[in-house]
């Protein structure tokens, strides 16, 4: 049997899915982070991005056209997801690109410093407690923790890797928020066990893991094998559509190789 489905907001931004097969009709509540949709959500930072570049070059407005391209969205899609947020540009000329930037900053959070600890000081821990650009987004990596002894010490940033026994009294200490997981999927969980005991209220999680946590403590994950996997399967498709054999270089045009032979000194 066919059912109709269509969506709509209610008074709290939270989004409704109607669904009707025949007379009975469903609601289904999806829960949406701060009365936006997650997908705008995610393309928030993006725009923000895109506006700071806009700002640093001393351009005053940015069309909705320029932030979709992007995001890899059409401008249609840019109104919609800043509308969100009651955010509307002008027509015919587009967004105050300093202005939306500060507007995007004080919804996203980026106003205020948030500091952060990372437990994990292997290859890719170190890479994300030397990597500049957290800055931008009011990210301090305070300190990074590991239980391998050889890692321990001082990073080229003045970071210190400490034992991951001392993690709880530190992120207690500076009343820390934020956890970084970049440790192997063996220890993921109990790694993330201290972090919520010790007052961890979101989770960045780069290893390749479900964590469980309180439904207080938000995660985030990046897998980031899964990830090149869907980079590999487009790899894949694109040659199956355009031929698995590598472009061959052009074959020589006789008389542009004969003009050249000719100019060298041996022939002449």
């Amino acid at each position: 049997m066919q059912c109709k489905a269509y969506v709509k907001f209610d008074t709290f931004g939270t989004r409704v899915i109607i669904r009707e097969k025949s007379s009975e009709v469903k609601e289904e509540n999806v829960k949406v982070q701060g009365g936006i949709p997650q997908p705008a959500l995610r393309r928030l930072p993006i725009y923000y991005r895109r506006l700071r570049a806009a700002v640093e070059a001393g351009v005053a407005y940015v069309s909705s056209e320029e932030l979709g391209a992007s995001a890899g969205v059409p401008g249609v899609q840019v109104r919609k997801d800043l509308s969100y947020l009651s955010l509307y540009g002008r027509s015919g000329v587009g967004y105050e690109a300093r202005a939306l930037a500060a507007d995007l900053e004080d919804f996203l959070g980026l106003v205020n410093d948030k500091e952060a600890v990372l437990a994990g000081a292997g290859n890719l821990g170190r890479a994300l407690a030397l990597y500049k650009g957290f800055e931008r987004y009011g990210l301090q990596i305070v300190a990074l923790f590991d239980s391998d002894p050889s890692r321990l010490g001082e990073l080229p940033n003045g970071r210190i890797v400490f034992p991951i026994e001392k993690l709880t009294n530190l992120v207690q200490r500076l009343q820390v928020q934020i956890g970084i997981l970049a440790v192997h999927e063996e220890s993921a969980q109990s790694v993330a066990d201290t972090m919520v005991s010790a007052g961890i209220k979101a989770i960045w999680n780069f290893a390749p893991c479900k964590l469980s946590v309180p439904a207080d403590v938000f995660v985030k994950n990046e897998d980031l094998a899964c990830e090149l996997a869907t980079l590999s399967y487009h790899v894949a498709r694109r040659k199956i559509a355009f031929g698995d054999r590598p472009a061959s270089a052009a074959e020589p045009d006789p008389a542009a190789a004969a003009q050249v032979d000719s100019s060298r000194p041996d022939r002449q």
